[in-house]
């Protein structure tokens, strides 16, 4: 009898080399930041290729960077250099010159591989043809296109019912493409459009929705320009949005205060040095952020109610009183949940004293404009969307909504992230969407919603869902509870990944997996009798522009992802509801799908191609009307949630290392931190080291008990850090295996990753 073969580890593994600490530096960016891009791309690229392909970053008629979704300047303000350090690493680790081909393959299996790092799979290069791993199989073999796609519909086929499929999409996925991929899912009878902003934003799109009547922020790039106060809480822009950076420092130098809220006081947000400074010979550095509070993990609404309570008490002549009488409701049940609120009790909730917090209030309360900047710091707690509804409170006190230099601003991650949702990508899909879809296509759309990240899981560890199809992405090293996700991956009769660049998703799988490799946002994309393609993406506030690939494609078996999806569809569908191949020949035609079936898209192939794209419709910004079910802004009366510790927990929140976006892992260091050459470590407050009896670089196992179910990661490097007291940080997706999947976010289910209590080993 042959002994079971050991399953790959699902958990990333230990890197032996020891933790080096460097002093944290004072300013971000400036000649280090430079310095790490020439390195990085260079080494991966080579000298011509990086000229060539940084040159077209974020550029009209270049492509846009497959990093964060920041804005654009104008065309007439853009710079020879649109990019960040970040951005540059991730253009370079897409046009890189290595391959992980069939050799490739052939050399490693797939439990192997699954010992390597995520930075050692990362660094292997770009997919260069459709591969399978049969079932059983130790290695993944080549499979023609014509082959791998046969065997995913004949897989989907094989379901009993369209609910055992799931279609799971990347933030980094076009308009078109995503369009097209929810076509297929609906085509083909399900809701199950679970994505990346189930994880992510997903808690500001419902808090929004409910309090402004849109899901998005309400700010353009000129509002920065016009601020007279900007407030960045629960984000890191120096190492997630570098580019915000460059817009704060020309607000900053147009008069604008800055507020960081966080728990910890981030490098990026202290000082800041254009990289292009230097070749202007200029030595000076901006001071951004004037004030920190350094809130407690969970503790902004707390914080937020006692601004609201200080704004009430010392400042009510200063309230938009018009604005709240005519186009808000509900502000008379939240002034007086704001005003029973005792003081003791919002200071015990977020760790910052009242006369701190009487001050801020003032800053807020005498600005006639302010920008509410936020991300995953407040959307991953159990009560983000009450939180986020409280920022959105004290932003509709001030009516600072349609309102030059003011508004509020959650800061997407992902470069196509809110394109995606807006084309569709989403598993509860409202009536409105749907008529409107069902009648630009001829077709009529399930109506039962399907499963989010968290649902899909769950439905496959439970073998409801049999198939999972995922559109670029990294869900196992994405999502929480590690070793769970990987249980319902394993589940699956296929896993299907459309991908770029190796990682751990493509080593723990269903009992088959395929893979199919796809061109970059850097590639040419050449389609029909060989006519040059582009796609376009929505970035963070709203405005929709082209992206054109110009390199030569890594390798001939590439596909596009439009192409990847109309052809796949077509397997399982035929020619309905629409001609798919007809479609992906000229990606034109899609959108003149879209136009048909999502409103916003007017002339959609006419506006696009105007230089800096066009802005989508946002009513609350653009005319202060508000598409809520009574027509109004609603205030929300909400309370202090309960944030205690046992003795000898702390509260862990997961965060980025400056060497990372997202899942992918660039380098070992995290330099505006100080830390190098590590990625299992804990930041921890010195007391609390203390109190434990731990030292500096002793190593710890990490303990998560939710639920009954014990949850570990061990290997941990202790390391002294100034975050509040009872707070922990460790990188993500290190320590996702803690995060436990039940540990949910009301209302938006999505994973609480910022606040997971655990105790120390």
């Amino acid at each position: 009898m042959t002994e079971p073969q050991e399953l790959p580890r699902a958990l990333t593994p230990d890197d032996p080399r020891p933790l080096r600490s460097k002093k944290i530096p004072g300013v971000a960016a400036g000649i280090q930041a430079a310095v790490q891009t020439a390195r990085h791309g260079v080494g991966k690229m080579g000298l011509v290729r990086t000229l060539r392909t940084l040159t077209s970053v974020n550029q009209v008629g270049g492509f846009d960077c497959p990093g964060c979704a920041w804005p654009d300047p104008d065309p007439e303000h853009r710079t020879a250099f649109e990019f960040c350090e970040n951005g540059a690493k991730a253009v370079a680790d897409e046009a890189m010159k290595r391959k992980v081909d069939a050799a490739f393959f052939a050399r490693h299996s797939v439990a192997e591989l699954a010992e390597r790092t995520d930075y050692w799979l990362n660094k292997q290069g770009r997919l260069v043809e459709p591969v399978v791993l049969e079932e059983g199989a130790s290695h993944y073999t080549p499979i023609s296109w014509d082959a791998a796609l046969g065997r995913v519909a004949e897989h989907v086929s094989q379901l009993n019912s369209p609910s055992e499929a799931a279609f799971y999409t990347s933030g980094r996925t076009s308009n078109e493409a995503a369009f097209l991929w929810q076509l297929l899912a609906r085509a083909f009878g399900t809701n199950n459009l679970p994505d990346c902003s189930n994880m992510c934003h997903e808690s500001s799109g419902h808090a929004l929705g409910r309090s402004i009547g849109i899901g998005k922020g309400t700010v353009t790039l000129e509002d920065f320009e016009k601020a007279e106060l900007i407030l960045v809480i629960g984000q890191n822009p120096g190492t997630n949005h570098p580019r915000m950076l460059t817009a704060l420092r020309d607000a900053r130098k147009g008069g604008a205060r800055i507020v960081s809220v966080n728990p910890i006081e981030e490098v990026g947000l202290k000082r800041f040095k254009h990289p292009q400074e230097y070749m202007r010979l200029s030595l000076r550095s901006t001071e951004l952020a004037e004030l920190h509070l350094p809130v407690i993990l969970g503790g902004d609404l707390a914080l937020f109610m006692g601004v609201a309570k200080g704004w009430f008490a010392n400042h009510s002549s200063t309230l938009d009183n018009e604005f709240i009488k005519e186009s808000t409701n509900g502000f008379d049940e939240f002034r007086a949940s704001v005003e029973s609120t005792p003081w003791d009790d919002i200071v015990a909730g977020c760790g910052i004293s009242k006369e701190e917090i009487i001050s801020f209030a003032e800053m807020i309360a005498t600005s006639k404009s302010v920008i509410f900047c936020w991300a995953m710091g407040l959307t991953q707690h159990i009560h983000a969307v009450d939180t986020i509804r409280m920022v959105a409170n004290i932003a509709l006190m001030g009516g600072h909504i349609g309102r030059e230099g003011a508004g509020l601003c959650p800061v997407r991650g992902h470069s196509n992230v809110q394109g995606d949702r807006t084309v569709g990508i989403w598993e509860r899909p409202s009536e409105a969407f749907l008529d409107r879809l069902d009648s630009g296509i001829g077709f009529q759309s399930p109506r039962e919603h399907g499963v989010d990240v968290v649902h899909a899981i769950e439905a496959m560890r439970s073998n409801e869902i049999k198939v999972l199809l995922c559109m670029g992405g990294n869900l196992l090293s994405a999502a929480p509870d590690t070793e769970r996700t990987a249980e319902g991956l394993r589940n699956c009769n296929l896993t299907l990944q459309v991908s770029t660049k190796l990682n751990r998703s493509h080593l723990v799988t269903g009992r088959e997996a395929i893979i199919f490799p796809c061109l970059g946002r850097t590639e040419r994309d050449l389609q029909g009798d060989g006519d040059p393609q582009f796609v376009t993406v929505e970035n963070s506030m709203g405005v929709v522009h082209t992206s054109v690939g110009k390199m030569k494609p890594a390798s001939t078996h590439l596909r596009s992802e439009p192409w990847i999806v109309g052809h796949l569809a077509e397997r399982i569908l035929g020619k309905e509801p629409v001609d798919w191949t007809h479609l992906t020949d000229d990606y034109d035609r899609i959108r003149d799908l879209i136009e048909a079936s999502i409103a916003g898209f007017d002339d959609y192939n006419l506006r696009v191609r105007q230089r800096g794209g066009f802005a989508l419709p946002n009513p609350p910004r653009d005319s202060r009307s508000f598409n809520t079910s009574n027509g109004k802004a609603n205030f929300h009366a909400t309370s202090i949630p309960e944030l205690s510790l046992q003795d000898g927990e702390l509260a862990m929140m997961t965060i980025r290392s400056h060497d990372q976006y997202n899942t992918t892992i660039y380098g070992l260091n995290d330099r505006y931190r100080g830390i190098h050459r590590a990625r299992r470590i804990v930041l921890m407050n010195s007391s609390d080291m203390s109190s434990r009896g731990l030292d500096k670089g002793q190593k710890v196992t990490l303990v998560n008990r939710h639920g009954g179910v014990e949850r570990r990661a061990e290997s941990f490097i202790v390391v002294p850090y100034d975050l509040p007291p009872g707070c922990a940080a460790t990188y993500f997706p290190e320590a996702n295996s803690l995060v436990p999947l039940e540990s949910t976010a009301i209302d938006s289910n999505t994973p609480t990753s910022k606040r997971v209590v655990i105790t120390i080993e």
